[in-house]
């Protein structure tokens, strides 16, 4: 009766999706969460699961994640704190299907995510949808920061091109060390997967991930008083 309750209490875009798993929602969203917070495979969280006397597949843990991330990162995105006006930008590498892609991410002076896009290419078309993606969600930067790369350079040409004001474009790898580090983090967090299966689960999967590194450094907006832990803003976007 408490897990009937406690699923009508839920969002209705969420109560569709949970519609047919029947698994404890606490479990649920524990292995979800422990998926993209920590360096653990799908298997570790089936052993874990065991431990605490609970019958899980890893291809049922999978089919949790492939299904709620969604959710999560749509949710967090309204709750999402303002990024600073001094952005560094860079890509990164992850494997779909055996090849390497290019995962291109942005933050500001202070390491704040401000966001992402995975593509098969790099260039001056994948790099260019990053500043407009984040432009339309973030707002414009006074200063972007990239390394030597003529194809974010010229994505940057060309996104100025259609503004009246221009957007300060600084080439100096020295300056970029703060998202170079902050990729370590997703690198970290991805390497137990050994690759993604299809550019669907890639896209999902970098996508909760990003998520939770967001929220671990603060960027989620709580309500005005609320001392919320990590884990309980990642279970709070589905409530």
């Amino acid at each position: 009766m408490k897990k009937a309750s406690a699923r009508k209490a839920l969002p209705a875009s969420v109560t569709k999706v949970l519609k047919r798993l029947h698994d404890p929602l606490d479990v649920i969203l524990l292995c979800v969460r422990w998926y993209v917070a920590y360096s653990l495979s799908l298997r570790d969280l089936e052993e874990m699961m065991a431990e605490r006397g609970l019958a899980v597949d890893h291809s049922t843990v999978h089919r949790w994640v492939i299904k709620l991330l969604p959710l999560f990162e749509k949710a967090f995105r309204r709750h999402k704190r303002p990024v600073g006006k001094s952005w560094r930008m860079d890509e990164t590498y992850l494997k779909v299907r055996g090849k390497w892609t290019y995962l291109y991410r942005a933050v500001d002076k202070a390491g704040n995510a401000i966001d992402f896009l995975r593509r098969a290419h790099r260039d001056k078309a994948a790099a260019r949808r990053l500043f407009e993606k984040a432009i339309s969600q973030n707002g414009v930067p006074e200063t972007v920061t990239v390394d030597k790369s003529g194809a974010n350079l010229a994505a940057l040409h060309a996104v100025n091109a259609q503004r009246e004001t221009p957007i300060k474009i600084r080439q100096r790898k020295y300056l970029n060390n703060i998202i170079a580090q902050d990729h370590r983090a997703i690198k970290r967090r991805t390497r137990p997967m050994l690759g993604f299966k299809n550019f669907r689960c890639a896209r999902i999967l970098v996508g909760g991930i990003e998520t939770m590194h967001m929220i671990a450094k603060g960027q989620m907006a709580c309500p005005k008083g609320a001392r919320l832990s990590a884990a309980q803003q990642f279970c709070s976007l589905v409530s």
